[in-house]
């Protein structure tokens, strides 16, 4: 379930252009892409990216906002709806580190894993978003 309109410009997720990059190259070997914040499974707390449309989400899940990374259609992030109500005053960036991560997500075999970095929203942030 998509999150009221955010004020102004305020992002709640951004992505580095390292991850940007590894996204293009997932995107041009498996087609459209998505993420879901892990909530502890698997990887612990990981953004996982999968084919789009290959993690179900539903009213339990909140739409985090999409990832413009310079391939044809953005990458979706959702997290399930308990954790964002923990995390509802952190700005979220993926990244991307050398690392073989586990888990189901599609970069696992390249020598690289995401990972979120993570900073609390300032006041004026928090504001627009309410």
């Amino acid at each position: 379930m998509p999150l009221p309109a955010d004020g102004a410009g305020v992002e709640r997720v951004a992505v580095t252009d390292e991850a940007a990059a590894l996204l293009r190259d997932l995107r041009a070997e498996h087609g459209p892409l998505m993420f879901h914040q892990s909530g502890g499974c698997c990887d612990g707390s990981s953004p996982m990216c999968y084919p789009a449309g290959e993690f179900r989400t539903g009213a339990s899940d909140v739409h985090l906002g999409d990832l413009e990374v310079g391939g044809p259609e953005p990458v979706p992030v959702w997290m399930s709806r308990a954790q964002f109500e923990l995390w509802r005053h952190t700005h979220l960036t993926i990244d991307v580190v050398p690392g073989r991560g586990a888990g189901f997500s599609l970069e696992a075999p390249t020598g690289r894993r995401f990972l979120i970095r993570s900073r609390l929203m300032t006041d004026e942030e928090a504001e627009r978003l309410a």
